[in-house]
């Protein structure tokens, strides 16, 4: 394997040492023997694909999408005012992924800005090529400047809507896209097929350079600063401060379906969607499919995915389409309302818009009307395998803290920190998987706790803030029933938390307010249609609970708190017992 210029601290993008060379020369041989008896065979298997290619054409529908993404800077203006942002292809938001079920997927990213990069597939399985999986330090070494990545991935039984998005600092504020996943050839989606399928993204921008918000925070130990608008499609819609702007406008035609897949790529928080004089049909969460119903107003946590139906039931005008956030504690975010239109087609330009209100920002209610809605399609073909038992479960609060930091003057000696069971998650300078895959001892221990060190009333205001550090993981046996409960905590604030598991679609079995009461909350448990999904938010002053099989052997899968709780240092992992497919053999990249 070719040396690499060294990236301080980080096996992945360094000479692999004498250890781990050992153990990846079976696997390079074995490759090379691979790579020489498919020489070898190839005339025959070539008669053979052609064959079944023409008798069998519904066993080749599987295809190789091929991606390239070249991270680069690009000026682009929002409220008036232009700036660089790192982009892919110099795009905001990025380019779609397009395949279809069961396809593989190769993307090359390519670095040419003066970060490290990485590239997330936010929802893909990725059953056993956890190598592909994208975040930084946890599955990999990210990419430096100057040099590229292939991901290598197959879309297992999956199909819908998810994202990708920058796994490392705060790039993916601007380095995010969709991936659109449209079932195999000849299959039907479970609802009516739309007239056209839109991507709308969701997103947050900033008038400062966004890793220069995140590094004044961390330096100073306060919060970092709130976006200054939210986006829809890249773009903010007319604000006071820049009446002049546009914004994103979708055409349609009176009687037509439209399929709306719609993202939220935005870092901290929950949004609101809503189309003035328009009911949304939703059927689809997380590229899971849903019991169809109607509504007028969604809510999207981040990274968090939605298929709603929209009929073009008027007969002309232009309607006011709005995102805002939900935000139901006291807690600072972006109270600026980003907009667009509905424009259906043979209305004038300057033709008036009819307007609707945004949901009020701690509207409880309308964003519970919603979850609450969401059930598994559960059908024969698309059934809901609830796991009925349990294995193993784990009672995990989620919430910040408060520690010592000398350095940190503006936050008077202290840094708002999060965490999971009280500890705070210290990112290593070597990729878990590699470490877990070779073997390589010191890079983290597997006694993250399975519950709190020490009960507490959890909402409530407790009188310890402070956190313990480490770089801790929770070992889960490969094909077990695994129970997690989400609780969040009064420490500081009660909040509302966006939890992702990586590797992992899960069934939200049940939440509530308050404190989780293991011994009365279960009884209230869906284990018939439970709504499937990969992320989900910790309602503020509550709990949810979701349960899954560890079904995807050796990955490296961690419950995540994204945005700011991220950022602010919590990223607690799950290790499943069996093996990782082997790494790719040039899975350092050469220069």
């Amino acid at each position: 394997m070719a040396a690499m210029t060294p990236l301080k601290g980080c096996v992945g993008w360094s000479v692999i040492h004498s250890e781990q060379a050992r153990r990846i020369e079976p696997i390079k041989a074995e490759r090379e023997k691979q790579i020489k008896r498919k020489k070898e065979m190839k005339c025959s298997w070539v008669h053979l694909l052609v064959l079944v290619a023409c008798l069998l054409p519904a066993l080749v529908e599987c295809r190789v999408r091929k991606y390239t993404f070249n991270v680069v800077l690009k000026n682009t203006s929002n409220l008036c005012a232009s700036k660089p942002i790192v982009t892919v292809n110099g795009l905001f938001p990025g380019p779609t992924l397009y395949a279809r079920e069961d396809d593989t997927v190769l993307v090359r990213v390519i670095n040419q800005v003066k970060y490290n990069v990485s590239i997330h597939w936010h929802g893909v399985r990725q059953l056993r090529t956890g190598w592909s999986d994208g975040p930084a330090y946890i599955t990999q070494c990210p990419i430096p400047t100057g040099q590229s990545f292939l991901y290598n991935f197959t879309l297992t039984g999956q199909r819908g809507t998810l994202l990708w998005h920058a796994h490392i600092l705060w790039l993916r504020a601007t380095v995010h896209g969709a991936i659109v996943i449209l079932p195999k050839k000849g299959v039907p989606y479970p609802f009516p097929k739309p007239h056209k399928e839109v991507v709308v993204i969701l997103a947050e921008w900033w008038k400062s350079d966004v890793e220069a918000v995140i590094n004044e925070a961390l330096s100073s130990g306060l919060a970092p600063n709130v976006s200054d608008a939210h986006t829809i499609n890249g773009h903010p819609g007319p604000v006071s401060s820049c009446p002049s702007q546009g914004g994103f406008s979708l055409r349609v035609e009176p009687g037509k379906t439209y399929l709306l897949r719609i993202i939220n790529a935005a870092l901290n928080e929950e949004l609101f969607f809503k189309i003035a004089g328009h009911q949304l049909t939703v059927v689809e969460v997380d590229a899971l499919y849903t019991k169809p119903f109607k509504i007028d107003t969604l809510v999207i946590a981040p990274g968090q995915t939605t298929n709603a139906l929209i009929t073009a039931d008027q007969n002309s005008g232009k309607y006011l389409m709005t995102t805002s956030p939900f935000m139901d504690s006291p807690i600072a975010v972006d109270n600026l309302t980003a907009t667009a239109t509905l424009h259906y087609s043979g209305t004038l330009a300057s033709s008036p818009t009819t307007l609707t209100n945004p949901p009020p920002q701690n509207a409880t209610a309308v964003a519970n009307k919603f979850t609450d809605s969401l059930r598994s399609l559960n059908s024969k073909k698309y059934p809901a395998k609830v796991p009925l038992t349990v294995d193993q479960s784990l009672f995990i609060t989620v919430g910040l803290g408060i520690n010592p930091c000398a350095t940190c003057a503006a936050g008077n000696g202290s840094r708002a920190v999060a965490s999971m069971n009280n500890v705070t998650f210290v990112m290593p300078t070597t990729a878990l998987l590699q470490a877990h895959y070779f073997n390589i001892s010191g890079v983290y221990t597997t006694d993250f706790p399975a519950k709190p060190p020490v009960a507490f009333n959890y909402t409530g205001s407790p009188k310890n803030l402070q956190t313990t550090n480490g770089t801790k993981v929770y070992r889960l046996s490969y094909n077990s029933k695994v129970q997690v409960v989400l609780q969040d905590t009064g420490i500081i604030a009660n909040e509302n938390h966006p939890i992702h598991l990586h590797g992992f679609n899960f069934f939200a079995v049940g939440k509530g307010l308050g404190n989780y009461n293991p011994k009365t909350d279960p009884q209230n448990f869906n284990l018939v249609d439970p709504v499937e999904r990969n992320t989900i938010g910790v309602p503020s002053g509550g709990w949810v609970a979701f349960r899954f099989l560890a079904d995807n052997p050796g990955s490296l899968v961690h419950a995540l708190p994204l945005g700011s709780a991220h950022n602010l240092g919590t990223e607690d992992g799950i290790l499943s017992g069996k093996r990782q497919r082997p790494q790719p053999v040039g899975y350092t990249p050469s220069k």
